[in-house]
């Protein structure tokens, strides 16, 4: 009885922890990828915090084009770790392949909930705030831009309603009913 009272505060402790440092290595990566102002408070913040284990592992994977593999294989691994103990401590077991998968999945998850929190908090500022700058909002439209621009592009003009992303987030809706399951699935058979 005193190993379950202690597991869910243990998983919702590592859970979190691991979370919100992944959230800033892929949100680095993701800054990174867009090109966005690296003089922003916010992307100096997450270059700071995310720095020092990068640093180490480009000295050993080299990035492929614009694409950061040292952010993207630092992150997978921060993710496998973060299941690997949360199993554990559950008293699960599962294959490293099996583990693999399931950590990818994830990331995949977190990857597009970063794009559908940033087109809704980007849509809400626009609203509410229209024509305010801050550095949030900077970040915001840089990682949303690319984005919304490819659902513009084939979007017809509607007379002034941008409605790039309303198509966006079901887009992403789609993306995650379509992809995560397979995933998951795979990650079962595998395990």
């Amino acid at each position: 009885m005193a190993s379950n009272y202690m597991t869910d505060p243990m998983v919702f402790l590592i859970d979190t922890l691991f979370s919100l440092y992944i959230l800033a290595v892929m949100l680095r990566f993701l800054l990174q990828w867009v090109r966005a102002d690296f003089y922003n408070p916010v992307s100096r913040f997450l270059v700071k915090i995310t720095h020092p284990p990068l640093r180490l592992l480009r000295r050993f994977i080299p990035a492929i084009g614009r694409v950061d593999s040292s952010s993207l294989l630092f992150a997978l691994l921060l993710q496998m770790l973060a299941n690997f103990s949360i199993l554990a401590l559950k008293g699960l077991s599962i294959s490293f392949l099996a583990l693999t998968v399931l950590s990818f999945g994830d990331l995949l998850k977190m990857l597009m909930d970063i794009f559908v929190y940033a087109i809704f908090a980007g849509a809400l500022l626009s609203w509410f705030v229209p024509g305010n700058y801050n550095s949030f909002t900077a970040i915001l439209y840089s990682l949303t831009e690319p984005l919304l621009n490819i659902c513009r592009r084939v979007l017809p003009d509607l007379g002034g309603i941008d409605l790039s992303p309303l198509v966006a987030l079901v887009l992403l809706q789609l993306a995650k009913m379509m992809v995560l399951p397979p995933l998951q699935q795979l990650a079962s058979l595998l395990s």
